[in-house]
């Protein structure tokens, strides 16, 4: 089962980023659909999302995903043929900012490790 669910999940990811990216390409340029996790009993998903960008277009993004909820759930799920057709909610995915973050320190420590190897060989 949890193999089952692993796979509509990936599936669902993919879905949900070609239609979003096809009908609303625009408007969704800087989102990422970084997953889905569908409940069990095939009735909630949650879709995690990525932005791109400034807080105003994080919230641009929310406002997208909340006005195009409805007509993107319904073309994903005559693409998708499951048991039910689950509730969706779109929730904020951090972790691409914090991956982000992180590799900015990287980079400040190496350029510091770096000048501090410099001035050690003048």
């Amino acid at each position: 089962m949890a193999q089952r669910t692993t796979r509509i999940n990936q599936l669902l990811q993919r879905e949900f980023s070609e239609v979003l990216h096809t009908r609303w390409r625009s408007e969704s340029v800087r989102i990422t659909i970084s997953g889905v996790d569908i409940s069990p009993d095939l009735r909630q998903a949650i879709v995690f999302y990525s932005v791109i960008g400034s807080e105003e277009e994080k919230q641009a993004a929310r406002k997208l995903l909340h006005k195009v909820r409805n007509p993107l759930k319904a073309e994903v799920f005559k693409r998708v043929q499951i048991k039910y057709t689950p509730e969706v909610r779109f929730i904020y995915d951090e972790s691409l900012a914090r991956g982000t973050g992180l590799i900015d320190v990287l980079d400040q420590v190496a350029e510091e490790d770096r000048r501090r190897e410099e001035r050690a060989a003048d």
